[in-house]
């Protein structure tokens, strides 16, 4: 068994059940892909969008697109419009100014489903007792709902996140986008005491899409992986003009859903962690304690390390090829 297994989680192996999910996102080429693998993978109780990659409005259209495409019945819901503090940072440079650059998206048919992301997170959260977050954008919606009931932090399962990094960010030379766009909202969610995952750059790197599994997506069948394989395609052009040829395309959020339905595949490190909101050069950074022993400051954060990223993939495109 791989260190930091945890066995709690649900898993689709071996005809367990699967884990309920609320995905919190704002897609995004690979949010996109984390919505897919969630819809095959999850009981998947609604989407919540939120600023980020894009302005809200285009990450709701993108929540609503991607569910049309897949087939997927499952409430999407607005969320926040903007950081708590900070005025709104999109990522157009990679995604594009609709957040979804690259395929030739369909007339949009569906309506978003009333109401707030934070009542919706926080009624979900009080239906049931085994709800799973995934937070795989800047986590304002997260954090107004803990703002607004600091008890959904003990009433969900957990919080799989992705974001933040050991290292370097690939927005400053400390900080990664979800935690940059929003680092106030993050220091709520880490400082909430919820249970946490989190899957950050150290970890995502890990799992790229190569040109072998570039062709390996283009021949699955079925309209839902045909989306999937040329979002890829346009990621990757993107993160080619932005940081070089030979980067890959790291798959960020797909990580923070497979961290829930299979946890097997990943080793984990327990340390504490802290977002930075001051300093000059470092805002956004998240503060990984890597100090041995006693000297660390109390685990607050289950940090994903490595990842079995051929079985990774191979889910992925399971999952993928599942709505065929």
């Amino acid at each position: 068994m791989r260190a930091g297994v945890r066995p709690d989680a649900g898993t689709q192996d071996g005809g367990a059940s699967r884990p309920a999910v609320l995905l919190d996102c704002d897609p995004g080429h690979d949010d996109a892909l984390a919505i897919l693998l969630a819809g095959a993978t999850t009981e998947l109780v609604g989407i919540t969008a939120v600023s980020g990659n894009a302005p809200l409005e285009r990450t709701l259209h993108n929540a609503l697109i991607v569910t049309q495409i897949a087939g997927l019945d499952v409430p999407v819901v607005a969320g926040a419009d903007r950081p708590l503090v900070a005025e709104p940072r999109h990522a157009a440079f990679i995604h594009g100014e609709s957040g979804l650059d690259g395929p030739e998206l369909p007339p949009l048919t569906r309506e978003p489903a009333g109401g707030s992301a934070v009542r919706f997170l926080l009624e979900a959260a009080s239906a049931r007792d085994d709800l799973w977050l995934v937070a795989t954008g800047p986590l304002t919606n997260v954090a107004l709902a803990l703002r607004e009931d600091p008890s959904l932090a003990g009433r969900l399962r957990g919080i799989s996140l992705m974001g933040g990094s050991y290292g370097p960010g690939n927005v400053t030379a400390a900080a990664e986008y979800n935690i940059f766009a929003d680092p106030e909202a993050a220091a709520i969610v880490f400082d909430s005491g919820a249970r946490l995952v989190m899957a950050g750059l150290d970890l995502t790197h890990r799992f790229r899409i190569d040109a072998e599994r570039q062709a390996a997506l283009r021949a699955l069948p079925g309209a839902a992986a045909r989306f999937a394989a040329e979002l890829m395609t346009a990621y990757g052009d993107a993160y080619a003009r932005s940081f070089g040829p030979d980067v890959g395309v790291p798959l960020h959020d797909p990580c923070a859903v497979l961290a829930v339905t299979h946890p097997e595949l990943f080793e984990v490190e327990l340390r504490h962690v802290a977002v930075e909101l001051t300093g000059t050069h470092t805002r956004g950074m998240t503060v990984v304690d890597r100090r041995p022993g006693e000297r660390g400051a109390e685990p607050n954060v289950e940090v994903l390390t490595d990842l079995d990223h051929a079985t990774a993939f191979a889910t992925l495109a399971a999952a993928l090829a599942g709505y065929a």
